[in-house]
């Protein structure tokens, strides 16, 4: 080659399937996003705590956005494609044909989504046998885990759903099987969801214990015993009929994918820091926590040697760096939360018309109206008497606790914007000193951490990044792409092609930092108040259930 020619660019496709809608990107070597395309997905909700989606709809949003992003590019210079998506489990027959997850036995409707809470008695059996499996998802296994679902379906739809049943995928691993026809499921996902052990695979005991001894009796074929590490290429790449739908060339490396917060830890926790002053740039990388935060809130944190945290999930081993242990909090709903409260407030409509009118959306005129209206004093201390406990959809982390409910304390008569502002803060702040303490919960435990990275949608609002920042008393790292769970994606997609000899060689030259929020030490004081209020509204949550209780 001369020395005027350069290597033609090689290109990778992330696509992440989130609790909404399914986004896709196309992403180069260094990590830079060319190309974004979104789709909206379908979600059922036929009973109070029951979450459905259809697999046959996400698989064809996942078809409309990859075709988007590769519009115009020369197909021969895309050289992997990565999935992520939620941890749904998705049901399907010995044809691979969706089951009803539902008494209305619509096939269409096929996938229990992970915020669906309908195993409550289930997983509240499952955490009573006390099995050694436990000690690995924090102590208690959540609803949100699939061995409660799957248990749910033995018990409820024997006829239509479980009897029938020829595969039970998580949802990355149902994507990654459409793509290429290979049943092999994640490291990830057996690990962090299904009891899986990287070191001793699955427990025969436990499945016998709990009641689903079917699985050990098929050698686990219905729910996977071919495992596989993220980022390993999958068979022969993509089929002809899974190109055909995506509009990619056959053969192109697929990954093994990864859930949709690990793809984000994985797309900015290994950032390169130098020169912008921040600490961990000495320490290792062992030191960050990634905190992805969307439709709910998940805390990624590793080390070289277990560590097991009370209420925090894991340690798993690989299930997202591999060769690190990790451990998993997480807050069910922030971003759900936070329009949850924004939406209902009286002022909403008045709030709709002054953001459309200024072409904005209602949080961003929301910061805007908090900073009219802080006068002299420091935004944050508008809430001096307004408190809220964030569990309006159970605790995941460090309280392990579904039954825990949300609380406001310091309502007033007042609804008018001011007061649906004020809200909007306290609910953030509330998000933030759930951080905190999930942070405080790891550290007692043994993890030294320093410094914040974000991604996710809820990263993009400012308020939010600094709320976070001055509570936690952290810098806060943002990436360059703001899209860093598609960039974690395609990162996969890279490491499948083998243009990259490692995920972490992958994570160094793809993921890079855009920005630095830094906390405002003077107002430590008041957080650090602020922090004890917040501990205290759940102590006295469980005074009144003890109270309502008492025989």
């Amino acid at each position: 080659m001369s020395g005027g020619e350069q290597k033609p660019e090689r290109y990778y496709v992330g696509v992440d399937v989130g609790t909404g809608s399914v986004r896709a990107a196309l992403v180069d070597q260094s990590g830079v996003l060319l190309a974004f395309a979104d789709q909206p997905i379908k979600k059922w909700e036929p009973q109070f705590n029951h979450h459905e989606q259809s697999s046959e709809d996400i698989w064809a949003a996942c078809c409309v956005v990859t075709k988007k992003v590769v519009q115009g590019i020369d197909l021969n210079q895309i050289r992997g494609l990565g999935f992520d998506a939620t941890c749904s489990l998705v049901v399907l027959d010995k044809q691979f044909r969706p089951l009803p997850v539902n008494h209305e036995e619509d096939s269409h409707r096929n996938v229990i989504m992970w915020l669906d809470h309908r195993a409550v008695s289930q997983v509240n059996r499952i955490n009573e046998t006390k099995h050694s499996v436990l000690q690995y998802v924090g102590g208690v296994m959540s609803v949100e885990m699939q061995a409660p679902k799957l248990l749910w379906l033995k018990e409820n739809l024997r006829e239509t759903c479980w009897d029938k049943a020829g595969h039970f995928f998580d949802l990355p691993d149902f994507l990654s099987w459409k793509a290429t026809g290979v049943t092999a499921r994640s490291l990830c996902s057996l690990v962090c969801k299904w009891t899986y052990s990287a070191e001793r695979g699955w427990d025969d005991s436990f499945w016998k214990m709990i009641g689903l001894e079917d699985f050990v009796a098929d050698n686990y074929s219905k729910i996977g015993n071919q495992v596989l590490p993220p980022g390993a290429s999958l068979g022969n790449g993509l089929t002809p009929e899974a190109a055909r739908d995506l509009g990619l060339l056959p053969g192109i490396a697929v990954a093994v994918s990864l859930i949709d917060a690990h793809a984000g830890g994985l797309g900015v926790i290994g950032a390169d820091v130098k020169g912008h002053g921040l600490v961990c740039e000495g320490q290792p990388v062992t030191s960050r926590l990634a905190v992805i935060c969307g439709t709910s809130s998940c805390h990624m944190g590793i080390s070289k040697d277990p560590i097991f945290v009370p209420g925090v999930w894991g340690p798993y081993f690989s299930a997202m760096v591999p060769g690190f242990w990790l451990n998993e909090g997480g807050q069910s709903v922030t971003g759900k939360l936070i329009d949850h409260m924004v939406e209902g407030h009286a002022a909403f409509p008045e709030l709709q018309v002054k953001a459309t009118a200024r072409c904005q959306s209602v949080y961003a005129y929301l910061n805007s109206h908090l900073d009219l209206i802080k006068k002299a004093q420091p935004v944050g201390f508008l809430t001096v008497d307004l408190h809220v406990w964030p569990d309006f959809h159970g605790n995941r982390s460090p309280l392990a606790d579904l039954t825990l409910k949300g609380m406001v304390t310091g309502l007033k008569l007042s609804q008018d914007l001011d007061d649906l502002a004020i809200l909007y803060l306290a609910t953030v702040q509330a998000i933030a000193l759930g951080t905190r303490f999930i942070i405080e919960a790891m550290e007692a435990a043994g993890h030294s951490i320093s410094t914040l990275f974000l991604c996710g949608g809820l990263s993009k609002n400012p308020l939010f990044v600094q709320m976070h920042a001055d509570i936690t008393g952290m810098p806060v790292v943002l990436s360059q792409e703001v899209e860093s769970v598609l960039v974690g994606a395609a990162i996969l997609g890279a490491c499948a092609s083998g243009d990259f000899a490692s995920v972490q060689e992958a994570m160094a030259k793809m993921s890079k930092v855009g920005k630095v929020v830094f906390p405002r030490l003077q107002d430590k004081r008041y957080y650090d108040k602020k922090y004890q209020v917040f501990l205290k509204l759940v102590e006295h949550q469980k005074e009144y259930l003890a109270i309502m209780n008492d025989n």
